[in-house]
C-alpha cells in the first residue's frame, strides 16, 4: 500500500505503508543507530515523535522483547529506507513489521532517508504525517502540522505507581550492596534500573508526580533522575519538587531529561536545538580529564551554560561536535547530571563507570 510523509514545509516523501494502518502527526526526527532498533522504538523519551533511522535496512535481526527499554513502543510512527521482512537471528520473537502491527505504530518505508535528514538538518525539526490516504488536501494538512506540539507527555510515559525492585545477586559488582535508590520515573529506560541493579543497589521507582516528601520520607541513599521525552519546561511542577531534592544532602544523579529538570530547578536554562542528538556514536569530553567517550544520547534540548552562575553548577562534560552542555557539577552539592546515556541501550558502554561514582558518593555519605 501506498504512504506518504508530508512535513510541515510542504515537502512530500511517497513510499510504502509498513506497520499498523492508521493516520499519524508527530514530530519528525532521526536517529543515526546502526544497530538497536527495538530500543530505540521502546525508549519513552520518542514518546510525540516519529523516528527517521538513517541507516538503509531496519530490522534484519528481528525483535527480542528481552532487549525492550520499556513495557512497549513510544514513538508515535517509523520511518527507514528498507525494512526487512524476514528476521535472521536466534533471540528473536516476531519480525518488526509483527511488532510495529502488534503495538499500533504506523510506518513508512522506501523513501530516501537521506534526503529526508538533510531536510532536518537544514530547516531544523519539524512536524509531519504518515497517511495512506492518496487524496490528502495540503491546504487542510498543513495547518495541523504547524498547530501540533508533543505536550505534556512525561505524564503519558511515567509509571502509574511506586514500586520496588530488588538488587541483582548477579551482578557484575557489589559495591552499591545495601544501598537503596530512589528512581524518579520521568520515562526511564529500563536499564537505568538495571545498572544500578547489578551493582547491588535496590530501586524504588516513582511516578514523575510524586511529591519529594513522599521520595524523602523513604530514606533514599541516593535519588536518581531519569531520562524522558518533551520540553523540560512543560514539567513546571515536577521542576518544583526536584527543587526540594535539590536543597537536600542526599546525592543525586541525572540523567538526560532529569539533567534538565534539575538545571531549571536550580535556575539555570534550556532551549530547543535546531535538530538535536540522537544516535550512538556522539562524542562526549569530560572537562575534568580531558578525556574523550563515545556516547549514545535522545535529546532535543540542552541546558544553556551562557546564563550558568558556577555559585550553583559548572559544565562536567561537553559534545567535542558542537560544544553543547553535556553536563554538570553542582557546586557545593553532592549531585551532577548528563545529557547522554550512560546506560546507553542501544551504544557504547564507555561511560557506565558513572553509575560506580553515583554508588561512590551514596557510600560516602554513609559513613559521615
Amino acid at each position: 500500500m501506498q504512504a506518504f510523509l508530508i512535513l510541515e514545509d510542504g515537502t512530500v516523501f511517497t513510499g510504502t505503508h509498513i506497520g499498523a494502518d492508521r493516520e499519524v502527526i508527530s514530530e519528525i526526527v532521526f536517529n543515526t543507530s546502526m544497530a538497536g532498533y527495538p530500543e530505540v522504538l521502546t525508549d519513552p523519551s520518542y514518546a510525540g515523535q516519529a523516528v527517521c533511522m538513517t541507516y538503509p535496512l531496519i530490522g534484519n535481526y528481528g525483535v527480542c522483547r528481552e532487549d525492550m527499554e520499556s513495557r512497549r513502543p513510544w514513538v508515535d510512527g517509523f520511518i527507514v529506507r528498507e525494512l526487512s521482512r524476514t528476521a535472521s537471528n536466534f533471540r528473536t520473537d516476531l519480525t518488526i513489521q509483527e511488532f510495529l502491527e502488534e503495538y499500533g505504530v504506523p510506518g513508512i518505508a522506501g523513501i530516501d532517508t537521506r534526503a529526508l535528514t538533510k531536510i532536518l538538518r537544514e530547516k531544523g525539526t519539524m512536524n509531519g504525517m504518515i497517511t495512506t490516504d492518496a487524496a490528502y488536501r495540503p491546504e487542510e494538512v498543513l495547518p495541523r502540522l504547524k498547530a501540533y506540539n508533543t505536550g505534556h507527555v512525561v505524564e503519558k510515559v511515567t509509571c502509574t505507581h511506586k514500586y520496588r525492585l530488588e538488587a541483582n545477586a548477579d551482578g557484575d559488582g557489589q559495591n552499591g550492596t545495601g544501598l537503596r535508590v530512589a528512581l524518579l520515573d520521568l520515562g526511564a529506560k529500563d536499564n537505568i534500573a538495571d545498572s544500578l541493579r547489578k551493582r547491588g543497589c535496590s530501586v524504588t521507582v516513582y511516578p514523575a508526580l510524586t511529591p519529594a516528601g513522599e521520595i524523602l520520607a523513604d530514606a533514599p541513599d541516593g535519588i536518581m533522575l531519569s531520562n524522558g521525552p518533551g520540553d523540560p519546561k512543560e514539567c513546571g511542577s515536577v521542576i518544583e519538587e526536584i527543587r526540594k531534592l535539590y536543597e537536600t544532602d542526599v546525592p543525586i544523579f541525572a540523567i538526560c531529561l532529569g539533567h534538565q529538570l534539575m538545571a531549571l530547578a536550580a535556575g539555570a536554562d534550556t532551549h530547543k536545538m535546531k535538530y538535536g542528538h540522537r544516535g550512538g556514536n556522539h562524542p562526549v569530553k569530560d572537562l575534568a580529564t580531558g578525556k574523550v567517550y563515545i556516547s549514545s544520547q535522545n535529546h532535543g534540548y540542552v541546558v544553556d551554560t551562557d546564563r550558568l552562575d558556577s555559585r550553583v553548577a559548572v559544565p562536567a562534560f561537553c559534545n567535542v561536535n558542537d560544544g553543547t552542555n553535556e553536563g554538570l557539577s553542582y557546586t557545593g552539592k553532592d549531585i551532577f547530571t548528563v545529557q547522554f546515556h550512560p546506560e546507553a541501550c542501544p551504544g557504547p558502554q564507555d561511560s557506565a563507570y558513572l553509575f560506580d561514582r553515583f554508588i561512590d558518593s551514596m557510600n560516602r555519605r554513609g559513613k559521615n
